[in-house]
């Protein structure tokens, strides 16, 4: 097994974690622990497919890296703002 295989790994697993956690309710999807956990995973799953380039995948990891990105961010201006 190459390292690029072992992030590819570890990134299924952090994806599938928040994704569970989710459905267990331990972690809210619309707060930021959820939204870094499928952030990371999904670059690390990119990240392995340098060693073995896969367009339908990388497509799919950019995608859900966007979304946890677009999230994050909301977060964050959100903060930023005076309250009412």
């Amino acid at each position: 097994m190459t390292l690029p295989d072992v992030a590819g790994l570890v990134g299924v697993a952090l994806i599938h974690a928040a994704y569970a956690a989710a459905q267990f309710r331990w972690l809210d999807t619309l707060r930021a622990p959820s939204l870094l956990l499928n952030l990371c995973g999904a670059g690390m799953v990119m990240l392995s497919l340098v060693a073995k380039f896969n367009l339908a995948a990388f497509v799919m990891e950019a995608s859900w890296a966007t979304v946890a990105l677009f999230g994050l961010l909301r977060l964050a201006f959100r903060r930023r703002r005076p309250g009412p």
